[in-house]
């Protein structure tokens, strides 16, 4: 189970990292990457900081721990986390091997025949 960032996803979540250190656990200090139900296309990447992981999540030591949900794994595993910055939009870009469709807002994709029904992008 291995979830990719590019340099600039790296850099990106690490400076939110520490813009979230107040006072809080910071040995256990992370993000929490799953996938929930919803978005276009039946899923949606949902993306947290975290100093308190869940017991069943799955560490992926680095400069930035990930913390997987263990449910969500094998929809994340080879997904590549990217950070974009345009003039129209910014943000994180997920990249998923496990996808057999994405949202035309790259926010959700579909995962075989097992997604659930999708719900319009707003």
């Amino acid at each position: 189970m291995t979830i990719f960032l590019t340099e600039i996803a790296e850099l990106r979540l690490r400076t939110f990292l520490q813009g979230s250190a107040k006072g809080e656990n910071s040995a256990q200090r992370g993000v929490r990457v799953s996938v929930t139900d919803g978005g276009c296309s039946g899923y949606q990447y949902a993306l947290d900081i975290t100093s308190e992981p869940k017991p069943d999540d799955i560490l992926q030591e680095g400069r930035v721990k990930i913390y997987i949900d263990r449910k969500s794994a094998p929809l994340l595993d080879g997904v590549l986390i990217d950070y974009i910055e345009g003039l129209t939009q910014s943000g994180f870009k997920f990249s998923n091997p496990n996808a057999t469709e994405s949202c035309g807002c790259g926010q959700s994709f579909k995962a075989g025949d097992c997604s659930p029904t999708g719900v319009p992008c707003s």
